[in-house]
């Protein structure tokens, strides 16, 4: 019997939402995801401390300044995990730029130009990376800058039709709608709700992402994250792309039961949707008026950002250890 991980292969680009490299090898996904919690908790694994003193090594070649050499080693941290996974997949990598840039355009274009530079000295074309930003309108601004200069972006944080309209607009690369924490945050607000299969509103969320990308035409691709349990995966099969915890995505190939697409383009082609004009002043407005969105979005920035200062703890206990 086909598993339906095998099932799901066939209907959308399944990506691997982690940063232990033994697990990406394990499912052989397409792509793969990093964020800076998932970088966090693979740092801590003894299997992987080389990479932190890799990083600190070549920070400390490369400069003297300490602040300087932290930023650095930081940077380089992202980028040797991206070097370890392109090593299994054929496809890209995501590698998030500084939450705590989320709201500074130049910052993150800048930091994302950076990211780029180190990988291309380790002779990785720019087409196998994509570049994560948190889709506030800054990030969305560096984006759309960055995709001229053919660096293609991942959009992240994204809560609402709103955020991910703006970047379509901007010709991004993908977006990442967060099914999981938008099915959270509906949870704890209206408790008493059935938020069951087609139900959840994260999955609501990307469907209606979908139906209007595809209506529209806009070639930015759908990537659904985030996921609670593989009910909310299996709804949204026919999605462009996956990106799946180790552990649904066990769930998933263990389980031989029929996938059923349930997302397709002509679907999109044959609903009546109006086209929904964005500039900056709308776009905060509808962030600020839809209380999930808005919460979520600065909640998860502060998260990485926190889980970023914890990562750079870290680096700078070894960085004095090995002065």
């Amino acid at each position: 019997m086909i598993s339906q991980l095998d099932q799901l292969k066939d209907m959308t680009t399944i990506v691997a939402d982690s940063g232990d490299i033994a697990l990406i090898e394990k499912y052989l996904p397409v792509d793969a995801t990093t964020n800076p919690t998932l970088i966090l908790q693979a740092a801590k694994n003894q299997r992987y401390r080389h990479l932190i003193e890799l990083a600190i090594l070549y920070a400390k070649e490369k400069c003297e300044d300490p602040n300087k050499m932290l930023t650095l080693a930081l940077e380089k941290v992202f980028v040797n995990f991206g070097m370890q996974i392109l090593k299994i997949i054929p496809g890209r990598v995501s590698i998030e730029v500084d939450a705590r840039c989320s709201f500074d355009e130049e910052k993150s274009y800048k930091k994302a130009k950076r990211i780029i530079a180190l990988f291309e000295e380790m002779q990785i074309p720019r087409s196998r990376i994509l570049i994560k930003l948190a889709a506030t309108w800054e990030g969305i601004a560096a984006a759309k800058r960055l995709e001229k200069e053919n660096i293609h972006c991942n959009l992240t944080l994204l809560f609402s039709l709103t955020q991910a309209i703006s970047c379509a607009e901007a010709y991004v690369t993908l977006i990442s709608p967060f099914v999981g924490r938008v099915l959270d945050w509906h949870k704890k607000n209206y408790p008493h709700k059935n938020y069951e299969g087609a139900d959840d509103p994260g999955v609501s969320l990307v469907r209606q992402v979908y139906y209007y990308f595809k209506k529209f035409k806009y070639p930015t691709q759908i990537m659904g994250a985030s996921f609670r349990n593989t009910s909310e995966i299996l709804h949204l099969s026919g999605c462009d792309l996956l990106t799946i915890s180790p552990t649904l995505l066990e769930k998933l190939h263990e389980n031989t039961a029929l996938v059923e697409r349930n997302l397709t383009i002509e679907k999109a082609r044959s609903l009546n949707i109006e086209k929904i004009p964005i500039d900056k002043a709308s776009f905060h407005e509808k962030l600020r008026s839809n209380p999930m969105a808005y919460e979520k979005l600065h909640e998860g920035i502060k998260r990485f950002s926190e889980d970023i200062e914890k990562l750079e703890q870290l680096i700078e206990t070894q960085l004095s250890v090995s002065v």
